[in-house]
């Protein structure tokens, strides 16, 4: 399925929150959008439930959250749970995109709006979208968006 046609949704899959951005191939930009709270192992699909039916996404980004090294670990099966639920629950293609090092970058870019004077209180809420964003950037910088499929 080709992504050309409409926006992607990507999240950045946490234990206590997952980070949303929105972002289109076409224009290649992607802005964070929210996040959605994770209790207890419980995510707040009704939350998603809300974006996808706001945004319409055309298929869906979820950072892989890899080991330095490359190698799996226990986040990394937690991110390709949920990215098969996402994919079951809307019937969309769910492509998957390393998200190594995107925390890190979420957290230098958020230190650079705080030093201009636009961070707000939720700081920790707004680096998890911030860090979406991040994974979409770079998957829709990736030629011809060859992620793998889940």
């Amino acid at each position: 399925m080709t992504t050309a046609a409409g926006y992607v949704l990507a999240f950045d899959v946490g234990t206590r929150t997952i980070g949303v951005a929105i972002g289109h191939p076409i224009s290649g930009s992607a802005r964070a959008l929210s996040t959605v709270a994770v209790s207890h192992g419980r995510i707040d699909w009704s939350a998603i439930d809300i974006l996808v039916k706001d945004w319409q996404p055309q298929a869906f980004v979820v950072g892989l959250p890899l080991a330095l090294d490359g190698s799996e670990q226990e986040m990394t099966r937690h991110a390709r749970s949920f990215a098969g639920e996402l994919g079951r629950r809307y019937n969309r293609d769910v492509h998957e995109s390393d998200e190594r090092f995107t925390s890190k970058e979420a957290a230098r870019r958020f230190a650079g709006q705080r030093a201009q004077g636009t961070a707000r209180r939720k700081h920790g809420a707004e680096i998890d979208a911030l860090a979406a964003q991040i994974i979409l950037e770079s998957w829709l910088a990736h030629p011809d968006h060859k992620a793998t499929s889940s």
